[in-house]
């Protein structure tokens, strides 16, 4: 395919302000924030935002509002190294929480700080080395084949930074309101963070949270996605609970160890979904999983030859300013050191068959990745059904080779981690380099700064993560890691022939039943595995979107303020969860617990009122507007 002619905003004969102190600073700081506020949201919903967006108005803000500056490219880059942190926690969350789950059982010592910033740096640079040649193939010589739609609204953001500066104000003002809403709940307690109604005829509740991101979520992923989400939670506690519970009656069944009426007279309906219906999901979302990679296998197939022809024409040192990628030779050198140290490194806990499979499967989903986000976007990026599909191959290689037991479980989470973080980054990455092609940005400049801002994030995640696990402890009903209790559920199947396999095949067969009337299975596998009152209020934020939008039919193709403000609740609430998280660790929780004043249900009908207000509030002045 010949090269489409195409000229950036910023030729590349002009040269601008780009990779600078303030940029890098300013970066760095925005990786590590939204790394983790990422983190904390995905191990209580099973989900994250891409940060590429919320990054760019940040940018925009800080170089133009706060520092007076007036270079496009710096904010670019600033947004670069930002959003990497997003991607990293992604793949970071979705597995490493697997070994603090097998720590808690005494199978495994709990993970150091050493090993998962190991882990997570070895799969951080793998992800942009392996971008680095896809570019040309995949970012050039397809535009105008891949649209990238969040590279496009990056480049708008960033473009509207040069006469409007509203974006930036709506996402800040969401972090304040969020961070405030999330202190009274969490850390004075004055209000109860959810509201649960019992459904006695049907033996089960209607439950729903009321903190601003996971509202925020469901505001930015739209009623669809929302509705998918909804209808797999309705299923899980309007149908399989009570029909688990009417004809279960005192039967006791693997893998609960009571009878189904005592775990409801003792835990109600919460205690069915732990014993049953997360292996319900877990089938349902491992099905999903692999369905979607079997749906895409001639689009990862075309993909994958289409990048290994391009590899030959990826520009070193081009003539031009934009066609100057990182020395080849650098990027063959680099995967080399981190295949070796995968291989060598005793805290990664991997042999050269763990290091053999990651550099495999690592540069195939990477460019799987980059062209799945160029057709759909970051935020639909299929990154946890890649990282089932390799943990379910390398826990089967594994344990054919003889590597059983806990080493066999956690090397294949070790090789699952790695491609996870890889796969994430990557989809980022294109994205990032997308933007610069469309602006004109200097792609080695972009790479450079997308390495520090993936390692910074990598060296980063690990703290974050031992100090939620401190603080709360994964599994818990905080922090549920979703995801990663999934891996842990796939890996243990495989690897013992231990699992509720009836319950998991119940979940496989709804998936399919989903796909055969077209309906997203993913979205509503997802719902079937969350707990109702994290699906719920992602129903109300996406109902509140499409009230908006139905009340203001233009609003819809609006980079709308809604959105932004959205952005911010999440960035907020993360930002302050990991500021409880560590209050908690350090015994200072009680100075600031106020429960005894608790306003209980009310408290938290007021508070959810004022949420919907909050956003609709916004929305409705950018539609105005």
């Amino acid at each position: 395919m010949e090269k489409t002619q195409f000229t950036p905003y910023i030729p590349a004969d002009r040269i601008t302000p780009e990779f600078t102190a303030t940029s890098v600073i300013t970066g760095i700081i925005l990786a590590i924030v939204f790394g983790a506020a990422n983190a904390y949201l995905g191990l209580r919903v099973g989900m994250t935002i891409s940060a590429s967006i919320p990054a760019a108005v940040i940018a925009m803000g800080v170089t133009r509002i706060i520092l007076k500056k007036n270079s496009i490219l710096e904010s670019n880059m600033v947004q670069t190294i930002g959003s990497a942190g997003e991607s990293v926690a992604a793949g970071a969350i979705f597995t490493i929480p697997a070994l603090f789950l097998w720590a808690k059982e005494g199978l495994i010592g709990e993970p150091s700080l050493l090993t998962i910033s190991l882990i997570t740096v070895c799969g951080a640079v793998l992800g942009v080395l392996f971008m680095i040649p896809l570019r040309n193939s995949i970012i050039v010589q397809e535009h105008g084949t891949l649209p990238y739609p969040e590279a496009q609204a990056c480049t708008e953001v960033l473009l509207s930074g040069e006469k409007d500066n509203s974006g930036a104000k709506a996402i800040f003002a969401g972090m304040g309101f969020s961070a405030v809403v999330k202190f009274v709940i969490d850390g004075l307690k004055l209000v109860q963070g959810a509201i649960s109604v019992p459904i006695g005829f049907l033996k089960t509740e209607f439950a729903t949270e009321i903190y601003p991101a996971v509202i925020g979520v469901g505001y930015i992923c739209g009623i669809k996605i929302s509705s998918y989400l909804f209808a797999g939670g309705i299923l899980a506690w309007f149908v399989l609970i009570p029909a688990i519970i009417t004809f279960g009656g005192s039967s006791t069944i693997f893998p609960a160890t009571a009878s189904i009426k005592e775990l409801y007279e003792n835990g109600g309906a919460g205690a069915i979904w732990s014993s049953y219906i997360r292996y319900i999901g877990a089938g349902a979302l491992a099905a999903a999983g692999i369905i979607s990679l079997i749906k895409s296998l001639p689009l990862i197939v075309r993909t994958f030859t289409s990048a290994l022809g391009g590899l030959s024409k990826s520009a070193a040192n081009g003539a031009d300013r934009t066609e100057k990628d990182i020395d080849i030779k650098f990027v063959l050198a680099g995967c080399a050191v981190i295949a070796v140290a995968i291989w060598l490194l005793p805290p990664i806990q991997a042999g050269i068959i763990s290091a053999i499979l990651i550099v495999i499967f690592g540069f195939f989903f990477a460019t799987v990745s980059s062209k799945m986000v160029g057709l759909v976007g970051s935020s639909n990026n299929p990154v946890s059904g890649m990282a089932i599909a390799t943990i379910l191959i390398s826990t089967i290689l594994l344990k054919v080779s003889g590597d059983t037991g806990s080493h066999g479980m956690v090397s294949a989470i070790t090789i699952g981690s790695i491609i996870c973080v890889v796969a994430a980054l990557a989809g980022d990455m294109s994205q990032d380099l997308k933007t610069g092609f469309l602006l004109g940005a200097t792609p080695r400049k972009q790479q450079i700064g997308e390495l520090i801002g993936a390692v910074v994030s990598a060296l980063s995640i690990g703290g974050v993560l031992i100090l939620l696990d401190k603080a709360w402890g994964f599994g818990s009903s905080e922090l549920s890691a979703p995801q990663a209790t999934l891996m842990k559920l796939v890996t243990e199947g495989v690897m013992d022939g231990n699992l509720p396999w009836a319950f998991v095949f119940l979940g496989v067969f709804i998936t399919i039943a989903a796909e055969i009337v077209r309906i997203p299975s993913l979205a509503v596998a997802i719902g079937i595995y969350l707990p109702l009152e994290l699906t719920a209020p992602i129903m109300i934020g996406g109902v509140i979107r499409h009230a908006i939008e139905s009340r203001n039919k233009d609003s819809a193709k609006e980079n709308s303020s809604g959105v932004l403000f959205s952005s911010g609740l999440i960035a907020g609430e993360g930002i302050i969860g990991i500021i409880l998280a560590l209050i908690t660790v350090l015994g200072l929780d009680g100075a600031i617990d106020l429960s005894s004043a608790n306003t209980g249900t009310v408290g938290g009908v007021v508070v959810l009122a004022l949420i919907v207000a909050a956003i609709t509030k916004f929305a409705l002045v950018k539609a105005r507007k």
